[in-house]
């Protein structure tokens, strides 16, 4: 009497299937068709000067977002439990491909920072794929210790320690603004699993004067700094890509100068269609534009922690410290590259998500939005499973 319908409800059980979130999706997809119009529209006078085909940048962008499109359905596709088991081994990875941008004949120095891998015909940015393996891992292992980490010193400084190699690693690259986000999205991981604020402050108060020693340390820094307190001191030298940018915000108003008008791009400003699209986006649709752009940053990743909330609930931790790393990560990285183009943060070499031309940026945030829609999956699976066994617990 008792064993059929048990048998039933597993049965029902192992067929349940998860839902794909809509919003979520939805939101990657526009910023990915939002950024390649403006790819195309800030690299034209580029590719022209440089004899290629007015079109070759979006032609590359989207095949790299093609590329990404098979990585996200591979990550969604992926048990978060076969992740979770892999963690450690995705940290080694993540160390190994740190180290081998210095190894000669494979790393790739270009504006004199060792931050690529050369793989023949094309590059790959190893910090791009680090930051996604740091995260998981974190994830794995605040979801194993979380206990520690709640009510000890000992149990924080472990990740730190980790995160503390993998932003050594980066710096000596150098690549101030990438070892900054991964130790932010560590610090805020740690925090969202329970750390307590008494000892994160406390080592915020010893970790904070090395890292305004590290920032002065390079006199490139020192001279992005001093730029950015004003960068119309010295327009043409050390403040010519701010100066640029701001005037290209400016010339937006409320509606921009046009799809396409901006003159800021024909090679005023440096980096139109990767590190400062945001401000042709500026000059061409205005603070209309600006404001798109934030609403759908602000969906994707207010939906991201949403969805990591949701995972704490039914009882899925690891699933949830994954999304909300992912969610801080894309927040972090596009809060910083629109705070340098305003002028409100010193210059950083931080892509635009979703947005900005790069290959190796592209694909990897691809490949974590993939990884969002499967934590939206078995988080509906999981709260279906529940709705199947409350009737049960009921009966019984």
């Amino acid at each position: 009497m008792i064993a059929w319908p048990r048998a039933i409800q597993a049965l029902r059980r192992d067929e349940l299937r998860g839902q794909l979130d809509p919003w979520l999706l939805g939101s990657g997809i526009a910023l990915a068709a939002f950024g390649a119009v403006m790819v195309a529209s800030s690299s034209i006078p580029m590719a022209m000067n440089a004899q290629l085909g007015p079109f070759q940048p979006l032609i590359k962008h989207l095949v790299f977002l093609a590329l990404g499109s098979v990585l996200a359905l591979v990550a969604y596709h992926t048990p978060l439990d076969l992740l979770e088991r892999m963690s450690r081994v995705l940290l080694l990875l993540a160390v190994l491909l740190l180290l081998a941008v210095f190894v000669p004949g494979l790393g790739l120095r270009l504006n004199g920072a060792r931050r690529w891998l050369n793989f023949g015909a094309i590059g790959f940015q190893a910090v791009e794929a680090a930051k996604l393996l740091m995260i998981v891992y974190l994830a794995g292992y605040l979801r194993r210790f979380g206990t520690q980490v709640e009510r000890s010193l000992f149990g924080i400084l472990k990740p730190l320690a980790v995160t503390g190699l993998a932003v050594l690693l980066l710096l000596a690259q150098p690549d101030f603004g990438s070892a900054m986000l991964v130790l932010t999205t560590a610090v805020g991981m740690i925090w969202l699993a329970g750390a307590r604020l008494a000892h994160l402050g406390g080592l915020a108060a010893l970790g904070v004067p090395m890292i305004a020693l590290a920032a002065i340390a390079e006199p490139y820094r020192v001279r992005r700094l001093t730029s950015f307190l004003d960068p119309f001191a010295d327009p043409f030298n050390d403040g010519f890509q701010l100066s640029q940018a701001l005037i290209a915000i400016g010339r937006g108003e409320w509606f921009g100068v046009g799809l396409g008008a901006s003159v800021e791009k024909l090679f005023y400003l440096p980096e139109a269609n990767s590190d400062f699209i945001f401000a042709v986006i500026a000059e061409e649709l205005g603070f209309v534009g600006i404001l798109f752009v934030l609403l759908l940053f602000a969906l994707l990743c207010g939906r991201a922690l949403r969805v990591a909330l949701k995972a704490f609930e039914v009882g899925l931790p690891f699933a949830g410290l994954l999304a909300a790393g992912i969610g801080m990560m894309i927040a972090t990285q596009a809060l910083v590259s629109i705070g340098v183009n305003l002028g409100v943060l010193p210059t950083k070499g931080l892509t635009l998500p979703l947005i900005s031309s790069g290959g190796s940026s592209v694909l990897m945030t691809c490949l974590a939005i993939g990884l969002l829609l499967r934590v939206a999956y078995e988080v509906t699976r999981r709260e279906a499973e529940l709705r199947l066994e409350a009737p049960a617990e009921v009966a019984a």
